[in-house]
């Protein structure tokens, strides 16, 4: 690889952030159970701890995304939360609402046609947005489960203005510098009519709820064959491109570990973002952020996979030749702009990831390091103890 290749490739990782989630670090599983693992999470320090493991290892990893219900407890001090974090060399990332969880919000949140229960969801949202602040959070990431099931269940016109009004109430209470996030989804838990079901509707209410307010793309929130990186370029384009979520998908939202089905879509979303940087002279402000459930796969080893996968596949990205690119569009050589991007995604760049590490004094092989240094068997042996005294049972059924 050309040496100026290998400096393109160290700039733009050295200014390239994921966070990671809190819940990524817990058992998960499916809506059929949870699966436990004896190294999991057992509480918030335990999250922050495996979070630090992936950013030490990593480099790039520094903030670490809270789920509000499930990371605090009620009445603590979120500055606490904070130095915990900060302890085990992270700190808070983007805060998560949850307003999909308890009963009240069985037939929905802010689409609820209860005004009461909405003014519930609102008043969690602006507590949230509270706590944000406390802990110099800059993100508050919105996900709505809500929608109907059956024809004729709701009113769904009634439910857009519902949200509409919500939203609105909830960005008055920003602050400055803090970022509304909205995200959608086509369906699941909703199976009949999603209220946010695509990246247009979470467009539209993002421009009424206000100028802080952008919109937040899920890779596997998208229907089989849709094409991501199109949406990711109007979005980029209009301005409102505010978080990227990544995963894979087979189907929907499988929530699999970043370029385990379809690399080169992730690649060409990348190469999106490159594209446009290279077109207005500066990269567009975008959260990155892990969201997936590691239901099978270790959980650190899994985080650090799907980080070190992106890096790969951003600075393949990286290295399209975009004024060749410009030429070739222009001359309509259809063949030849194609190839110039899948000779990108065929260089190899590990020996060029492995000296940007080198340069930062991590682990050339942040994986084999990880696995070398004992903390999965250190941290199963600990908290498997701590569960058995706390009386803690693992796995089982939801129901």
């Amino acid at each position: 690889m050309k040496r100026s290749a290998i400096t393109k490739i160290h700039n733009v990782l050295s200014d390239f952030r994921i966070e990671t989630p809190s819940w990524g670090f817990a058992d998960t599983g499916t809506r059929f159970g949870k699966f436990s693992q004896a190294g999991s999470a057992i509480d918030t320090g335990d999250k922050f701890a495996d979070a630090g493991q992936v950013n030490a290892f990593t480099g790039c990893c520094p903030t670490v995304a809270v789920h509000i219900l499930w990371d605090f407890q009620e009445g603590e001090d979120p500055k606490a939360v904070g130095r915990l974090a900060r302890k085990n060399g992270v700190s808070v990332g983007s805060i998560n609402p949850n307003i999909f969880q308890d009963q009240h919000y069985k037939y929905g949140s802010f689409g609820n046609p209860d005004a009461k229960v909405r003014q519930t969801a609102v008043d969690h949202v602006v507590d949230s947005i509270g706590i944000g602040k406390a802990v110099k959070s800059r993100y508050v990431s919105m996900w709505f489960a809500d929608g109907t099931n059956y024809p004729g269940q709701g009113n769904i016109r009634d439910r857009k203005r519902w949200f509409e009004e919500c939203l609105k109430l909830s960005h008055r209470k920003l602050a400055k510098d803090q970022i509304l996030l909205v995200e959608y989804k086509p369906f699941e838990p909703a199976f009949y009519q999603t209220d946010i079901a695509d990246w247009g509707m979470a467009y539209l209410y993002s421009k009424k709820a206000g100028p802080k307010a952008k919109v937040l793309v899920d890779i596997g929130h998208h229907y089989l064959a849709q094409n991501v990186e199109q949406i990711v370029a109007f979005l980029l384009d209009e301005g409102m491109l505010g978080g990227l979520h990544l995963n894979d998908r087979r189907y929907a939202d499988d929530d699999l570990t970043l370029g385990s089905i379809d690399p080169y879509q992730i690649f060409r979303i990348f190469h999106e973002i490159h594209t446009y940087a290279y077109d207005t002279g500066s990269y567009p402000d975008i959260a990155y952020m892990v969201d997936q459930s590691h239901n099978l796969k270790p959980k650190i080893e899994a985080m650090i996979q799907t980080v070190v996968t992106a890096q790969e596949l951003y600075a393949k990205a990286a290295l399209v030749d975009r004024r060749q690119l410009r030429s070739l569009q222009k001359k309509c050589d259809i063949v030849g702009a194609e190839n110039l991007l899948k000779d990108a995604y065929a260089t190899d760049v590990r020996d060029a990831l492995a000296s940007w590490r080198k340069k930062k004094k991590l682990a050339e092989d942040p994986l084999a390091a990880f696995k070398k240094s004992g903390y999965t068997e250190r941290a199963a042996e600990e908290r498997t103890a701590r569960r058995k005294k706390l009386g803690i049972v693992q796995g089982g059924s939801y129901a």
